[in-house]
């Protein structure tokens, strides 16, 4: 029993929280809705270091290391971002904890997107599983080494649409659609928190909302959606992650809709906890409460502080200056209320005490190297990346490759033998030395029976304006300075010719995709493409394999190479896994998650959308080329054949509010065992709106021996059919006929029709 109510466990939360409430100054307060980034290493500065010395814009990374750790010390803080060694976690909470007036702990947050030390595929390529299973148990794993490194809260999922594929945060995300993105969205959230044990971690949805929809694809660019996108495409995603129980959301940084996302009450109060109905904190994305100022929405400092918290955002996440630090100003002229303030702490603390922070605040650091080592995790994300992979093209059975018949193999590419670009962006505790390259997979596979040559080839061209984020990673590869590309292609092509097959790996550095990396083109940088180009020239067979998070120009490959696998960046154990797919240890059952396009001049181009004018003339819309993706949403090979038949709805009618079952039957057959997604789509002929000419309404993912027959059954009700309606204003089911299909992917030709009656 203790004397101070917020610290005896045996009351309620919300007991403990009021009692804390009560005792806190309006300093304190505020302390606890600023989130900083920590640039220290908790070590201090060296006497003799001659910090005056150096430009005011270096000077300040030096000194804000010390400002943060006295504002912690004071109680002054309520988080901080980039802190993931355990014993510097200690060092920080310590001081937070003893000595603080109150001893509140701190969160500590971080990017822990697709793993920590065990780096699973990009989360692009985890939604291409089609397969909710191993999403949450990749990041059950990811939880559990952020945990163990004294991390509780991630920043993810990333869960805005993206249907323009020149945005580079696409990569971050589950692809265009909405019930795709729902349910990875969902199965994150339950990966990342469980039950909130000790080695879980809370999850923050981002970014609320309509980032992906950025003008042009141009990063940070302002979003125009309509209220019908708004709520039907964008929305649902942050409506499953909160019904799985996300704690925290964050708020995006561009104007929708000509307001600043993180100062829109509309939004952040409103739609998000009104009537979407989340309970949790709100947190700013990085420097967006101050960036009200800049967007000429607040005046100065100040009211962006008082605009930011009136608007919903719990909590600012800043690296320097926050702009919380004028609540106390503000509230002391009325421009803040306390019922405002207190909310947001209130909401804040609560996740800390739901957490066991005040309870459990340190890390046990003798266990972190065991959690981090483990081999059971690398197995997982060897796994993950097998699922992800989607074979594109496969004509002739080129693949998968016979490694009893190969005498030689030829891999072409830098990426083949880039360890750093295996893991992908927005990786922050990795360990480059474990990664497994593609050549590395196949040497590893075919062994020393099989010479496996590797030529790098054509360079890849830098970016022109470079990423702030390779400053922080050390472990960065880029094509060497004065590379000859000219004898680089010649000396790959010539490998190429004197090899029974040629595995070209063509695609994008992970610095060319993620946050500032849009894109204004789906070229293939630099000479990838004439590399490619003259090596099929040879005669020798070639194998394409494609390494990017977002759809690159395939036009001419698909039409000259019998065989195309996108790869994406498959992870710490991505190699051996490209390996097993290209020879056969296990079959392709990845699907794409966005259609992919034949160009850039497409963008954006989504298979939901509406018929309009002429609707048989679709494809013809561009009047030089066809206006129609190279590969369709949901598209996806397989090593083996699958059959669909018996399709059926157990009613020929239902009325509006009820539910109908469709089963179609699957089998598998051909002669080993393999995985299928199976996909359900729905189009509505008429009703109170028009609607997309197909909505993927269902998957599933599932496992056939050879010969296996499986029915799929899927439900048809008003949790699939309702939308929102621009002519209502609020969401309908309508009474209507709708068109049914199901098949491997937004092509599936199998149907039949439902009646629904009023």
């Amino acid at each position: 029993m203790t004397d101070l109510p917020y610290l005896d466990t045996g009351l309620p939360v919300e007991e403990r929280v009021e009692d804390l409430l009560s005792r806190m100054t309006p300093e304190e307060k505020a302390g606890q809705l600023t989130m900083y980034f920590y640039f220290g290493t908790g070590e201090p500065v060296p006497e003799d270091f001659d910090i005056e010395s150096l430009p005011p814009e270096h000077r300040v990374y030096i000194e804000q290391p010390r400002k943060v750790e006295a504002a912690v010390a004071g109680g002054g803080v309520g988080g901080l971002l980039f802190v993931k060694d355990p014993k510097l976690a200690n060092l920080l909470q310590r001081r937070a904890v003893e000595d603080s007036r109150l001893g509140i702990p701190l969160l500590f947050g971080f990017d822990v997107i697709h793993g920590l030390r065990t780096i699973f595929p990009v989360p692009i390529a985890m939604s291409a599983t089609w397969s909710p299973e191993a999403v949450e148990a990749a990041q059950a794993i990811a939880a559990r080494e952020a945990r163990a490194s004294g991390i509780h809260w991630t920043f993810a999922p990333m869960i805005d649409i993206a249907r323009d594929a020149r945005w580079g945060r696409m990569i971050e995300g589950s692809g265009e659609d909405p019930v795709l993105t729902a349910a990875v969205a969902a199965a994150q959230v339950r990966g990342f928190q469980g039950d909130l044990g000790a080695d879980r971690v809370m999850a923050g949805p981002k970014h609320f909302a309509g980032y992906g929809a950025a003008r042009g694809g141009r990063d940070y660019d302002d979003a125009d959606i309509s209220d019908s996108e708004l709520w039907n495409v964008y929305l649902p995603p942050f409506k499953a992650a909160i019904e799985a129980g996300a704690g925290n959301v964050m708020s995006a940084y561009m104007d929708l809709n000509g307001v600043p996302a993180s100062g829109n009450r509309r939004l952040l109060t409103d739609i998000l906890r009104g009537e979407l109905g989340f309970d949790g904190w709100v947190v700013s994305d990085a420097n967006a409460v101050r960036s009200l100022e800049t967007q000429h929405f607040a005046r100065d400092q100040k009211d962006a502080a008082a605009r930011a918290l009136h608007a919903g955002v719990d909590m600012e996440m800043a690296a320097f200056d926050p702009a919380y630090d004028h609540l106390t100003q503000a509230l002391a002229e009325g421009k803040v209320s306390t019922e405002d303030l207190d909310q947001a702490v209130r909401r804040v603390l609560t996740a800390k005490f739901r957490m066991g922070l005040f309870e459990k605040a340190f890390v046990d650091e003798d266990a972190t190297p065991a959690i981090l080592g483990s081999t059971a995790h690398r197995d997982q994300a060897r796994s993950a990346a097998e699922q992800s992979f989607v074979l594109l093209k496969n004509d002739g059975g080129a693949l998968p490759l016979e490694a009893g018949k190969l005498t030689s193999v030829a891999v072409i590419g830098q990426l083949a033998d880039s360890k750093r670009d295996t893991l992908g962006p927005w990786v922050f505790g990795h360990d480059t030395a474990e990664t497994v390259t593609i050549l590395e997979g196949l040497r590893d596979r075919l062994g020393d029976g099989v010479p496996v040559e590797h030529a790098p080839g054509a360079g890849i061209v830098e970016r022109i304006f470079p990423t702030p984020f390779d400053q922080m990673d050390e472990t960065v590869q880029k094509t060497p300075e004065n590379w000859d590309d000219d004898a680089e292609i010649d000396r790959a092509v010539t490998l190429a010719a004197g090899a029974d097959v040629a595995v070209v790996v063509v695609g994008q550095r992970q610095n060319q995709i993620g946050e500032k990396a849009s894109t204004s083109t789906l070229d293939l940088p630099g000479r990838q493409l004439e590399q490619l180009q003259r090596i099929a020239a040879t005669g020798t067979p070639v194998v394409l394999v494609v390494m990017s998070g977002r759809p690159v120009d395939l036009r001419w490959a698909d039409a000259n190479v019998p065989a195309i696998v996108q790869a994406w960046y498959p992870g710490t154990r991505g190699g051996e896994a490209v390996a097993a797919l290209l020879l056969g240890d296990v079959s392709p059952a990845g699907r794409l998650p966005f259609t992919w396009p034949r160009h850039v001049g497409q963008l954006p181009l989504v298979y939901g959308h509406y018929r309009t004018f002429e609707p048989d003339e679709q494809g013809t819309r561009y009047y030089e080329e066809a206006s129609t993706p190279l590969y369709p949403f949901g598209h996806g090979l397989s090593y083996v054949e699958f059959e669909y038949a018996n399709l059926h709805v157990d009613s020929e009618s239902i009325p509006v509010g009820g539910i109908a079952k469709v089963c179609v039957e699957v089998t598998n057959t051909s002669e080993r065992t393999a995985d299928e997604v199976v996909q359900l789509y729905t189009h509505q002929r008429y009703g109170t709106s028009s609607r997309p000419v197909r909505e993927l309404k269902g998957f599933e993912r599932v496992t056939l021996e050879a010969g296996e027959s499986a029915t799929v059954t899927f439900e048809v009700g008003p949790d699939q059919l309702r939308y929102w309606s621009a002519t209502t204003g609020g969401f309908v089911q309508d009474a209507t006929t709708l068109d049914i299909w199901v098949g491997g992917s937004s092509a599936a030709e199998l149907a039949t029709t439902l009646d629904v009656t009023a």
